[in-house]
C-alpha cells in the first residue's frame, strides 16, 4: 500500500469527537509509522487549523457539520487536476467513514472506495429532526447500500456486520476489524489504585443517544445505600447542560463530576481509579471505552440491546449485559457490595484487553484495503 485517504466528518480534537474518529485515526496513524502515505480529510472548527500533521498523517479541514461532506467531494475532484487542499494526493484507496451518511466519494475518486461504518443510526436519526431524520435514514438504509453494491464495507463488529446484511450489504463484503487500545500508562494497577476504590464512571460524548441520563438515574437510585460511592463523568458533547439539569433534578449534584473533556493522561486517571464502568448507550458500534476501562481491570455494565456491547463485553466474564434501567441499578449496586465478583470480572476483562492493540487493528485494516485494491472482497473477522 502506497497512499491512503481518509474521510471522516470529525477527527478525534473536535468538541464533538468521540470512538469511531479515535479508531480512523490511529489506525491511519500505524499506516503512516509503516510507510503509507496519510491524508485525512474533515472538518473544521473553531481553533483548528486547516492543515497539520500529526502522527505523521496530513490532516486537512473544510466545511462544518453537513458542509464537510460536499467539501470533500470538489476537494478530492479538484485534486484529481491538481488543485484544491488534497492537491497532490493520488491515494490507492479511500476509507469513506460513514457516520450515517457517507461522503459517496466513489463518485469522485478514480480509487477503490472502503466503506468504514461503525454502527447502524436507525435509533439515533429521530434526535436529528423529523425531516433530517427521514432524509438521513432514507441515505442510510436504502440509497448507500445502492450507491456501494460493488464496494467493499469495514465495520468494528459483529453485531454491526449483521445490521449492514439487514440493510441489504453484501455479506461477503463486509469485513470486521475491532478497534485497538493504548497499553494502560499505569502498568501496575493494583500498586497505583485503591482496591476498595468504589467510584462509578462513564466515558463517553454528552450526547442523547448514548443516554448518561440513565448512569445519574442509576446514581440516584443507589445514593441512599451507597453514600460513599460517586460517579465520574468524563467527556464532553452539546448534551451536557440537560445532563448537570438532570443530576440538579435527582438531587445527587454533590455526587456526580462532570470532567468535560479531558486530556488523555486524566482520563486514564480516572479510569484507573473506578469500580465500575457504565455504558448505557442506545446504540454502540464496539464500546472502545470498554476496552479501555478493562486494561485497568475496570468491568462494564451496559445494555445488551446496543448491539455492539455485545461483542466488546463477554457478558458475565468481562462484565455484565443487562435489558433495562431497573437491572442496571441491581447489577451497579450488585458489583459495589460483591468486591470478590467485581474482581473477578475485572481480571478477566483485563486479560482480554491485552489481547488488543493499534497495530493488530491497522494490520488487519491493511488487510481490509489491499482486498479492495485487488478487487477481491473479504468478510468475517479480519485478524491480524
Amino acid at each position: 500500500m502506497r497512499e491512503v485517504l481518509l474521510l471522516c466528518w470529525r477527527d478525534s480534537d473536535h468538541p464533538q469527537g468521540g470512538g469511531s474518529e479515535r479508531y480512523l485515526e490511529r489506525v491511519g496513524a500505524e499506516l503512516a509509522r509503516s510507510g503509507v502515505k496519510v491524508t485525512f480529510r474533515t472538518a473544521g472548527y473553531p481553533g483548528a487549523p486547516a492543515v497539520e500533521s500529526r502522527a505523521g498523517m496530513r490532516v486537512s479541514r473544510g466545511g462544518g457539520r453537513l458542509s464537510v461532506y460536499p467539501r470533500a467531494m470538489a476537494a478530492i475532484l479538484a485534486a484529481r487536476f491538481g488543485r484544491g487542499p488534497l492537491a497532490g494526493i493520488d491515494p490507492d484507496v479511500v476509507i469513506d467513514t460513514q457516520n450515517g451518511i457517507p461522503f459517496f466519494a466513489r463518485w469522485v475518486s478514480r480509487a477503490p472506495v472502503v466503506v468504514l461504518v461503525h454502527h447502524c443510526h436507525k435509533r439515533q436519526w429521530p434526535v436529528a429532526g423529523v425531516l433530517m431524520g427521514k432524509v438521513g435514514w432514507f441515505i442510510e438504509s436504502w440509497l448507500s447500500p445502492r450507491v456501494h453494491r460493488d464496494a467493499q464495507y469495514l465495520t468494528v463488529s459483529l453485531p454491526s456486520a449483521e445490521d449492514l446484511v439487514s440493510l441489504g450489504v453484501d455479506a461477503q463484503r463486509v469485513a470486521v476489524v475491532r478497534a485497538g487500545t493504548d497499553p494502560s500508562p499505569f502498568a501496575l494497577p493494583d500498586e497505583q489504585v485503591d482496591p476498595d476504590a468504589r467510584r462509578l464512571c462513564v466515558l463517553s460524548r454528552l450526547v442523547p443517544h448514548k443516554q448518561i441520563e440513565h448512569a445519574l438515574e442509576v446514581m440516584g437510585r443507589i445514593s441512599a445505600s451507597h453514600p460513599d460511592v460517586m460517579l465520574d463523568v468524563i467527556g464532553d458533547g452539546w448534551w451536557s447542560e440537560e445532563l448537570r439539569a438532570k443530576a440538579s433534578e435527582l438531587g445527587i449534584d454533590d455526587r456526580v463530576v462532570f470532567h468535560g473533556h479531558v486530556s488523555e493522561e486524566r482520563k486514564h486517571q480516572l479510569l484507573a481509579g473506578a469500580s465500575v464502568h457504565l455504558m448505557p448507550s442506545r446504540t454502540e458500534g464496539w464500546g472502545l471505552a470498554v476496552i479501555e476501562a478493562a486494561g485497568y481491570g475496570v468491568p462494564t455494565v451496559g445494555y445488551r440491546s446496543s448491539r455492539g456491547l455485545t461483542d466488546s463485553v463477554v457478558d458475565g466474564v468481562t462484565g455484565v449485559l443487562v435489558d433495562n434501567i431497573d437491572e442496571l441499578a441491581a447489577v451497579t449496586a450488585q458489583l459495589l457490595d460483591e468486591q470478590s465478583w467485581r474482581h473477578e470480572l475485572g481480571d478477566k476483562a483485563r486479560e482480554r484487553a491485552g489481547g488488543y492493540s493499534w497495530a493488530a487493528a491497522a494490520a488487519g485494516v491493511n488487510q481490509v484495503l489491499a482486498a479492495a485494491v485487488a478487487g477481491q472482497p473479504i468478510s468475517g473477522l479480519v485478524k491480524d
